[in-house]
């Protein structure tokens, strides 16, 4: 029969043995040694200089003096000397100066913080996660980085998401008080969308991206074309804004063709231009001209044209474009004006243009 206890090596109380209470005494001494084990520090190779009772230690390799031969053993100070405890496997240790929980798995002491996780069904950091949200993070900052060649990765990092098939979302929602203010990714179709909305209930496109083209919409792009369906009589030596009655498209309801004026919805870089064709009325010899006028006012720079040479009627024309910086609410116009004699600017080819470009 043994004299001590298989894992704890604590010493028996044999029968007929004398002095009992030593034996007794040895193994309460181990067992406080042991139980809840929690040592000051695991880096020492030779016991510290003055030890307090109770003080416990776990050998780092090469251990010296009392401690050698001790490597990766419990050291604990008591009654004025070192007790060796040798570990089994399943111990579980604190380190106090690091902060750090350890298990001794038969040849050394590992953390306890596994080298996987696989297959959970939830997931929190900082907060609970729930069916809905099987992960969920409650952070301030969030950090992914490379692998480096040196640690044996690529230097390449990729974050992947994927869907299961076309019609399915696949993207990610922004929001701010947990109501959606913008989505981006692929939505119910495998072209790439960037939407954004006041209320997370109404969603506009800011830009989508054909995927197998790689032609780039803006849906909600300030952008229009006016044109006249009749013939804008103009008479000598006054500037006259062109009345502009259609359009071939106005997104963003940016022209106005009861005023003729196109106003700027945001601040902005635009350019603009229009085409001003000649009609007749009693003279070949009337002297065209044309400008783009900001606020009803202002001649916008590098949009006036003229022509001055005699007419062919519904053949001569000016083209003007230019690009103006723009702050939400200005307006601008299209303007004509005859020198030397009348005449009219033509249906349907007199025609007015503009879109937001920065």
């Amino acid at each position: 029969m043994s004299d001590t206890t298989t894992n704890l090596l604590l010493p028996y109380i044999l029968a007929a043995q004398a002095q009992k209470h030593v034996t007794h005494n040895e193994a309460l001494r181990i067992l406080d040694g042991l139980v809840q084990l929690s040592v000051l520090d695991r880096d020492l190779t030779a016991p510290p200089g003055s030890p307090a009772d109770g003080d416990r230690y776990i050998v780092a390799t090469g251990g010296t003096g009392d401690w050698a031969g001790w490597d990766l053993n419990v050291a604990l100070f008591t009654d004025g000397a070192w007790l060796r405890l040798p570990p089994r496997a399943g111990w579980r240790v604190w380190v106090e100066d690091e902060g750090l929980l350890l298990v001794y798995d038969g040849s050394g002491w590992v953390g306890t913080t596994p080298a996987s996780l696989q297959n959970l069904a939830l997931l929190g950091l900082g907060t609970t996660a729930d069916a809905a949200n099987p992960f969920s993070a409650k952070l301030n900052a969030a950090l992914w980085t490379a692998k480096t060649v040196a640690e044996g990765g690529t230097g390449d990092l990729f974050y992947t998401m994927n869907k299961e098939a076309a019609g399915d979302d696949l993207g990610l929602t922004l929001q701010s008080g947990f109501v959606t203010k913008a989505l981006v990714g692929l939505f119910g179709s495998e072209r790439f969308r960037l939407a954004v909305s006041a209320d997370g209930s109404t969603f506009f496109d800011g830009l989508i991206v054909d995927n197998a083209t790689g032609i780039v919409e803006q849906p909600q792009l300030p952008r229009f074309k006016a044109y006249t369906n009749y013939d804008n009589y103009v008479g000598v030596g006054t500037w006259t804004k062109i009345g502009l009655n259609n359009t071939d498209y106005n997104d963003q309801g940016c022209f106005d063709a009861g005023t003729n004026l196109f106003t700027a919805p945001v601040d902005g870089t635009y350019l603009f231009g229009a085409t001003l064709l000649y009609k007749i009325n009693a003279s070949a010899t009337a002297r065209m001209r044309g400008r783009l006028v900001l606020n009803g006012a202002t001649e916008i720079r590098g949009s006036f044209g003229e022509i001055s040479a005699t007419h062919v009627t519904l053949a001569t024309a000016i083209w003007l474009q230019t690009m103006v910086p723009l702050t939400a609410g200005d307006t601008v116009e299209l303007q004509g004006y005859f020198r030397v004699a009348d005449g009219y600017f033509a249906a349907d080819h007199t025609s007015f243009w503009g879109c937001k470009v920065g």
